[in-house]
């Protein structure tokens, strides 16, 4: 998903309390640091923007590539064994074209040590990828002791224990560009999945687009001149790879064929003209199905 650590966009930023329902939250979370290119690490009054410069253990620790050498660096060496001293922030975009794109906050308070490369001789191969991939300077690891979460729904601060619990959402890693892919080239398969959504939540939009795809659904947008509502579809069952989500898209294409509706809405911005009719992924590489 695209994501974005800096800024302050005014979506998101005055929500009320609410309480932690179930672990989808903590799934969320992780979800976002892990998939997020880049966070904001703040240092007491200081902030910096890591691009490409973090990794998330599977326990939930956040591991920063941070040169000791500079100025950020001196300030983590200071802040070292303080718990709480450390804080982290990931705004997660909508990585399509819409109005109020912030889709979730995250931030985390932790204690910042410097990272053992020890652990890594009991680390499997899919942990040590990652940590190949950050710049060659020094490592630390940012070991959580506060994290929250805010969304449209209010804010939240998580149960560590779920948090470390959780894992990534399957289709994390990939989502921003399905949902690229879907709303370019897919107008006719967004058409006919607006139709299940209810009739008076899109007579009057102006498009319908794609803004979300977890495991266990995908979210559309129905966006009007004054206002948008978001509509979950949810998938028939869970899906855990892309030939899954192929899957799930697929029986939701068979449930709009069978309720037979024929006054589709606009699914995109250029809605006035024939949808595209050539994908632009090789044959195969494509996971959404035709309508």
């Amino acid at each position: 998903m695209a994501l974005h650590p800096a800024g302050r966009p005014e979506e998101l930023t005055e929500t009320a309390p609410y309480a932690v329902r179930n672990d989808s939250d903590a799934v969320l979370a992780r979800s976002v640091l892990s998939a997020s290119p880049s966070l904001r690490l703040r240092l007491g009054e200081a902030a910096v923007d890591l691009i490409e410069a973090h990794a998330v253990l599977p326990d939930g620790t956040v591991v920063l590539a941070v040169d000791a050498m500079t100025r950020t660096g001196g300030l983590l060496v200071a802040a070292r064994g303080r718990p709480g001293a450390v804080r982290l922030d990931v705004t997660h975009l909508v990585p399509v074209a819409v109005r109020s794109r912030v889709w979730a906050r995250v931030w985390v308070l932790g204690t910042a040590r410097r990272f053992d490369p020890g652990i890594l001789s009991s680390c499997d191969s899919d942990t040590i990828a990652p940590l190949l991939d950050l710049p060659p300077v020094a490592l630390w690891a940012v070991e959580p002791g506060e994290i929250g979460l805010t969304r449209d729904a209010g804010a939240a601060t998580l149960s560590i224990a779920a948090f470390r619990a959780a894992q990534p959402d399957p289709l994390a890693a990939d989502q921003a560009a399905d949902l690229q892919h879907l709303a370019r080239w897919h107008s006719d398969v967004l058409a006919r999945l607006a139709t299940l959504a209810d009739a008076t939540l899109t007579a009057d939009s102006a498009r319908v687009v794609p803004v979300a795809i977890d495991a266990d659904g995908i979210v559309l947008r129905a966006e009007a001149p004054d206002r948008h509502t978001d509509v979950r579809l949810p998938f028939a069952r869970r899906v855990t790879s892309r030939a899954g989500l192929a899957e799930g898209l697929r029986v939701l294409l068979t449930e709009a064929a069978r309720r037979g509706s024929t006054n589709l809405p606009r699914a995109s911005a250029d809605a006035q003209q024939p949808p595209v009719a050539t994908c632009d992924r090789a044959e195969g590489a494509c996971v959404i199905p035709s309508a």
